[in-house]
């Protein structure tokens, strides 16, 4: 199986990074394209597994302070303690996570909206905007957090989880449970029954 080395990922992340930081107009996207490209060799030899936490700890950034677009309110990780929580990081560029995003929306029809599971939806394209977010939010009928995520976010996602969670056309998702462990799900766009299933005991306990 091709196996690319942590430093090789390492490199990847600090150049998305540098691109985020940076960009001024379209024409970082070409650069985008490269990094995307590279990163996606990494997705079948890194994948996780979402039985085995990714991390038992809780981390700094729970403690980091976001803004829901669609409320203008406020939250921090450590605000859902005792919740399952669903992290999707996306862009509005990118068609995977609509794709995603509708089996989110069919996910909470299918288990009632249940006030024990929050759906958070984090911005990792710095080009973007709240204002922008929150209409693409409610264009498609979006209810669940949605938060432009800072720069420090961002690193502590890349650092502690994977790069591919900087990578939105993947599709990535990390579960957090009751108690605060982190679990990276399966690249890819999971369907709401898949989700359903992976989230059951999470939400029995």
């Amino acid at each position: 199986m091709f196996v690319i080395s942590n430093r090789v990922r390492n490199l990847i992340l600090r150049a998305r990074l540098r691109f985020l930081a940076s960009a001024r107009n379209d024409s970082w996207r070409a650069g985008l394209v490269l990094l995307t490209a590279l990163s996606l060799l990494v997705v079948a030899c890194s994948a996780p597994s979402p039985s085995t936490p990714t991390a038992s700890a809780k981390p700094e950034w729970f403690a980091y302070k976001m803004v829901d677009v669609r409320t203008g309110e406020s939250f921090s990780m450590n605000d859902f303690a005792g919740k399952v929580v669903l992290i999707e990081t996306m862009a509005e560029w990118c068609p995977t996570c609509r794709h995603q995003e509708d089996q989110v929306k069919k996910l909470h029809t299918l288990i009632g909206n249940s006030s024990d599971l929050v759906s958070i939806s984090l911005d990792v394209d710095l080009n973007e905007d709240a204002a922008s977010l929150r209409k693409y939010a409610d264009a498609f009928g979006y209810d669940w957090y949605f938060a432009i995520a800072p720069l420090e976010v961002q690193r502590a996602l890349g650092n502690l989880y994977s790069a591919q969670y900087l990578n939105p056309p993947v599709a990535p998702i990390l579960l957090i449970d009751r108690e605060g462990k982190q679990y990276g799900l399966p690249y890819g766009v999971k369907s709401a029954e898949a989700l359903q299933k992976t989230i059951a005991p999470y939400l029995a306990r």
